[in-house]
């Protein structure tokens, strides 16, 4: 009787330090790398990607998921603001992982990565001690440090020199911006907060390995990159291919047709105004508020945050921020200061200057600016005139 329960407590600590320490894989292992289809939620537009182990001898079928954040963390919305959310790695079963995707239907390719059960144990220690509570959590940057990015940043760490990058995977070399644009429709409520909030520096032309920020790309470079001198993964295979429906868009709910209307409102009330010698309150009171508050907007994203993307926006040019005071004064005065005038003559100045650094190519802004353009504009232009007309008469 004792022996048998000294063989239970045995076997009861065995179990116990099994769970505790990485299992080794086996012969029949393998280790692949998964690529997502783009969604239809703004988190999901750009796709995804993750490491996934399968081993039938121990019986594992898991997900290594580098693109998880705690929505439930202290100060989140603070801390999305400031660009100082961290992202953390998470393991989930293989099927409930390939579930959600088939559920959104979005399509699902792997890549089976050409590893000795040696490499392949060394890639799965690393995983395994990533997912520890202590090191699971990353400092997440849309651009250098994702879900896609840490694909091949892990297989650096773990191959370091014996892996080689193919700098050559490319067809073409795009900037930033264009990127985001392939995975985005520029008409898109998306593409134009993105083009509104992010700065100049996205308009600089990518490096080879700056474009694998993206999913597509981290899966076109594996297909180039050697181990040892030998291909490391072969071509992709459909795990999940849903059938291709086409998405009707409706222009009525697009941007550039809001901004259009916003453009013939602009016009018709100053043509009126113009005509009857009179200044619509309501109409200035408004567009100062809205171009004020996007400019302070701006000003937080690119001063006050740790955000990279945001810097140099010259966005501010046209949303500028001090047009929130003065949105007060214009709506509620009806003859304004003279100092107005030249601060009209100043807004329009600026409105030339987004042009030129457009034409130039230092910042590309969204098409959808145009006809606000063409509205501030034309209403800056009318309150110089009116201003002007007033504070002569007086």
């Amino acid at each position: 009787m004792p022996l048998k329960r000294l063989i239970t407590f045995l076997l009861f600590f065995i179990t116990l330090t099994g769970y505790s320490q990485v299992p080794e894989l086996s012969p029949l292992s393998k280790i692949s790398v998964l690529t997502c289809g783009p969604g239809d939620q703004l988190y999901s537009t750009f796709g995804h990607s993750a490491f996934r182990v399968k081993d039938p001898a121990i019986g594992i079928d898991v997900v290594y998921n580098y693109g998880v954040f705690d929505f439930y963390s202290d100060n989140f919305y603070v801390k999305f603001a400031q660009g100082k959310l961290d992202y953390m790695l998470a393991r989930q079963q293989y099927p409930n992982f390939i579930r959600e995707y088939e559920y959104d239907r979005r399509w699902v390719k792997e890549q089976v990565l050409q590893l000795s059960q040696t490499e392949r144990n060394k890639l799965f220690q690393f995983l395994e001690h990533n997912y520890l509570p202590e090191n699971r959590g990353y400092p997440y940057d849309f651009f250098y440090n994702n879900c896609a990015t840490k694909i091949w940043d892990v297989l650096d760490s773990v191959y370091g020199n014996k892996l080689v990058f193919d700098k050559n995977y490319l067809e073409n070399q795009y900037t930033h911006r264009e990127l985001i644009r392939q995975n985005m429709p520029v008409n898109s409520w998306s593409s134009f907060g993105i083009d509104l909030a992010l700065g100049a520096v996205i308009d600089d032309l990518a490096t080879p390995k700056e474009h694998m920020f993206l999913p597509e790309y981290i899966m076109q470079q594996l297909n180039f990159a050697t181990l040892n001198n030998q291909p490391l993964a072969p071509k992709e295979a459909f795990l999940y291919q849903p059938k291709i429906t086409e998405h009707q868009s409706n222009f009525l709910l697009t941007p550039l047709f809001w901004s259009l209307m916003l453009m013939v409102l602009v016009f018709s009330i100053t043509y009126k105004d113009h005509k009857n010698n009179k200044r619509t309150k309501g109409m200035d009171f408004a567009l100062f508020l809205t171009t004020g508050l996007a400019g302070i907007l701006i000003f937080f994203l690119w001063f006050i945050t740790d955000h990279t993307a945001t810097a140099n926006n010259f966005n501010i040019l046209w949303a500028f921020p001090f047009n929130l005071v003065l949105a007060f004064l214009v709506g509620r005065k009806k003859a304004l200061p003279a100092w107005t005038v030249k601060y009209m003559l100043f807004l329009i100045l600026m409105l030339f200057v987004v042009i030129l650094l457009w034409i130039m190519k230092v910042q590309i802004f969204s098409p959808v600016l145009i006809p606000i353009l063409l509205a501030l504009g034309s209403r800056y232009f009318f309150l110089y005139s009116h201003n002007h007309k007033q504070n002569t008469h007086s």
